[in-house]
This record gives C-alpha cells, structure tokens and sequence, in this order.
C-alpha cells in the first residue's frame, strides 16, 4: 500500500464542467479501461482531491500505470492505493516532468550520462498513456522502470 503525490492542477480534464471540475470514481474507472490496463475487483474512491483504489493486477507495471492514469487527472492531488499484484517485479520510480525536459534528458538524468537513447524504454513504460515522444507536459508523472541487465 502506497501513497502518491501527483500535481492538483495539472493533467486530464474528465470532469463534467464548471469551476469546481473534480473526476468521480466512475470516470476513473472508465480512464484505467480507455488505456486497456486490467485489474480485477477495482474499486475506486474520491474524496476531494484524493483518490483510494484498490484492486488486483497482473503486474507491477500495470499497477502503477493504474496509479499514474488515476494520478495524471486534473484535480487529483493524491492517490493512495492498496492494489495486489500476481507477479512480482521490481518497482520503478517515478519522475514528474519539468518545464524544457524530454524524454532522452530525462533518460540521461535517471540512467546515466550516455544513456539518453534510453528514452523510448520510458516510452513504453509508459505507453498507452503516452502517444509519442515528444508529447509530455510539465507537472506529469511518468514511470521510470529499472534498466535490464
């Protein structure tokens, strides 16, 4: 059980409108299933700015893609999770994007000078919830996987 802190007034926009525009837990739930990420007995609350979920994934990697889907929504500040997961794989770190970074930076700043054309191994980490390379904003979070080998 973790938790995590992400940016309020950064990321998708899934409220319905207004000022006050605050995901519920129906359209996070339907978030996690727009980028195909699996787990079974999800459950999903809302309280202000806080998200809980819960749940049993596959992966560690599809965990925290569930984390970062919920936690990259704009009005989300914090994500406290209590999800199990069948098989056992190291952590990854997160990262949260500054103003001016990219991808290959970012891969140079986590992985060793030298090691920029690391990148599109973020990228996948990554992936459905990033497109492309290039587009990543400040006051995102993404995952960092452990380099194999």
């Amino acid at each position: 059980m973790g938790i995590f802190d992400f940016i309020k007034d950064v990321g998708e926009k899934l409220g319905i409108g207004g000022d006050d525009d605050k995901p519920d837990a129906d359209a996070l739930k339907k978030e996690v299933e727009k980028h195909g990420l699996e787990a079974d007995d999800l459950k999903v609350e809302v309280d202000g700015d806080k998200v809980k979920v819960a749940g049993n994934a596959p992966s560690n990697s599809i965990r925290e893609k569930i984390i970062l889907t919920m936690g990259n929504v704009l009005g989300v500040s914090k994500v406290e999770e209590d999800i199990k997961v069948a098989n056992a794989e190291p952590d990854a770190s997160f990262y949260t994007v500054e103003k001016g970074d990219t991808l290959w930076n970012i891969a140079e700043e986590q992985y060793g000078k030298g090691k920029g054309a690391k990148y599109n191994v973020i990228f996948e980490a990554n992936r459905p919830m990033l497109t492309h390379p290039d587009k990543i904003y400040p006051g995102q979070v993404l995952r960092i996987p452990p380099l194999e080998g």
